[in-house]
């Protein structure tokens, strides 16, 4: 297992990257940077010559950039419109490229028309810090979904024809697909169907092609969400090696209404987790996800703070080292 920390491409000339060298990470989780919506005629993010700009980007930096945490445009797939050929058409296109600049793993997801939703961006925390959460009752008074409503079964519809597409590209290319758990875990979330909210449907997901590319985030927060064995689970989805990348990370509550916690300070068992990793030889990327804000951190996004994620680093490593 490795260190690694979230460092978008727009960044570089802040703090967040230079902190991090300072505290011993080299492996980046990169995004690309430029218009996702290109016009005719002009270079997209996940063409060659902008993604080996963005490769030299982390390189020149001293990260080695082994994930890529960002998507191109792609609701029309999932939704099944038209337009959604080209969409896929499109990550093909990443993949390719990702496989050409030896980045061996894309995270994404299949949330439709929205990505991880909280009520609350500044919810108290220890010392004066402050989280994120999320009420489900708030968020459900909300106005109804501008383009209508999903199912579950017409989703894994749509990601199958995604899947049957995009894998045999990803096997050529090298390039392990790691699907990222719907944040929060809840079907249907404001009239839309969720399908990757549950242990079975990544059971699922799994079951839909055997290609050795199709695999899984483990994102701990969401799955302490669907299970009340967290390592357990690492074990159960994990001893077939389909745990590609990690987000380390815990939140107190349930689905109903949950905070973000600190590394150290959640319900669940941290360095339990650590131990089932290692029992399952998981060998990838881990990186903190939705830290606290911390004092002085003004106009800091929430969830990424500098200071908060120099915290998980630490925390990290130590359980890491400790349990070594």
């Amino acid at each position: 297992m490795r260190i690694a920390e979230m460092l978008p491409a727009d960044r570089a000339d802040g703090s967040l990257w230079p902190l991090m060298r300072q505290a011993g990470v080299t492996d980046a989780v990169g995004t690309l940077p430029g218009d996702p919506r290109p016009q005719p005629g002009h270079e997209a993010p996940w063409d060659y010559l902008p993604m080996v700009r963005t490769k030299d980007l982390y390189e020149r930096n001293g990260f080695d950039l082994g994930v890529i945490e960002w998507r191109p445009p792609f609701n029309l797939a999932k939704r099944g419109l038209p337009g959604r050929d080209e969409e896929i058409e499109n990550v093909c296109t990443l993949l390719r490229n990702m496989g050409r600049l030896g980045i061996p793993v894309w995270c994404y997801e299949w949330m439709t028309d929205r990505n991880w939703v909280r009520t609350s961006t500044a919810i108290p925390a220890r010392g004066g810090s402050t989280v994120t959460g999320f009420d489900r009752a708030v968020f459900e008074a909300g106005p109804p979904p501008p383009l209508g409503t999903i199912s579950e079964e017409r989703l894994w519809e749509n990601l199958e024809y995604f899947l049957a597409r995009v894998l045999p590209v990803a096997e050529e290319a090298g390039v392990r697909l790691a699907m990222h758990p719907d944040d929060p875990p809840i079907s249907p979330l404001g009239g839309i169907g969720r399908i990757m909210s549950s242990v079975d449907g990544f059971r699922r997901l799994i079951e839909i092609s055997d290609s050795p590319m199709n695999g899984i985030t483990f994102c701990q927060g969401n799955f302490r969400l669907m299970t009340d064995d967290l390592p357990g689970t690492i074990r159960d989805l994990g001893d077939s090696g389909k745990i590609f990348f990690v987000h380390f990370r815990d939140v107190e509550g349930n689905l109903d209404s949950f905070v973000e916690t600190w590394h150290d300070a959640g319900p669940t068992d941290m360095r339990a987790c650590i131990d089932a990793y290692r029992g399952i030889g998981f060998d990838g990327l881990m990186r903190s996800d939705h830290v606290p804000t911390l004092h002085g951190e003004v106009g800091a996004q929430a969830g990424y703070g500098v200071l908060g994620r120099l915290y998980a680093v630490g925390y990290i490593r130590g359980l890491l080292e400790g349990t070594a």
